[in-house]
């Protein structure tokens, strides 16, 4: 099989090919024909390929997300982020032992500053989900991301808006974010307060 016949095309619901790249220019190929080619995860949509929007003169064309991250991945997420920013205070704190005796002293070294880890957690969020990447390093590990209702990428104003308005989900014995449940698009109180999503790429 030649190394170029790496397209498969969905027809009325069903994989064909593989083809060449010069043979889909025969096919009837609309921008929202379902294409897969090596090294990707999922089909896209014809649009959504650069090498065929310029191929059949597609435009890219911003479509809804279709797939959003479960409470257990965001959970996960917030974690993996937390502890992260844990590690780096425990570190400055056990730092700062070598200037401070005593036992007692130590301990409130120790926990006086402690709310500076959500400070911290809210600026950074805020930072990272705002950059190309549209994620922290927890999301990153989980393959999720914060996007707009259409998907595209957020400013760092809707970001800071999203990640200060988690207080409202965690005020009412953190109902907001198990709200999620019961919402089409897993979105917690401060994602509907933002008008942000959290997605990922697949269904799986």
């Amino acid at each position: 099989m030649s190394t170029d016949q790496e397209y498969i095309v969905v027809v009325n619901g069903k994989p064909q090919g593989p083809y060449s790249l010069t043979e889909l220019k025969d096919l009837d190929i609309k921008p929202n024909t379902f294409i897969r080619k090596p090294g990707m995860d999922d089909y896209k949509e014809a649009h959504a390929i650069p090498e065929l929007r310029e191929l059949l003169g597609f435009s890219y064309q911003l479509t809804a997300p279709q797939y959003f991250a479960a409470f257990d991945q965001r959970l996960l997420a917030s974690v993996i982020d937390h502890f992260i920013i844990f590690g780096f205070y425990t570190v400055i704190i056990l730092t700062s032992y070598i200037f401070i005796e005593g036992k007692d002293q130590r301990i409130m070294a120790f926990l006086i500053p402690f709310p500076v880890i959500f400070v911290v957690k809210l600026i950074y969020g805020s930072i990272a989900e705002a950059t190309q990447s549209q994620a922290t390093i927890g999301k990153k590990l989980l393959n999720i991301k914060v996007t707009r209702m259409d998907g595209s990428r957020v400013s760092f104003g809707i970001s800071l808006v999203r990640n200060f308005s988690k207080i409202l989900s965690v005020i009412p014995v953190f109902f907001g974010y198990l709200y999620s449940f019961l919402n089409k698009k897993n979105q917690c109180w401060h994602d509907i307060a933002a008008n942000t999503l959290v997605i990922k790429d697949r269904l799986i």
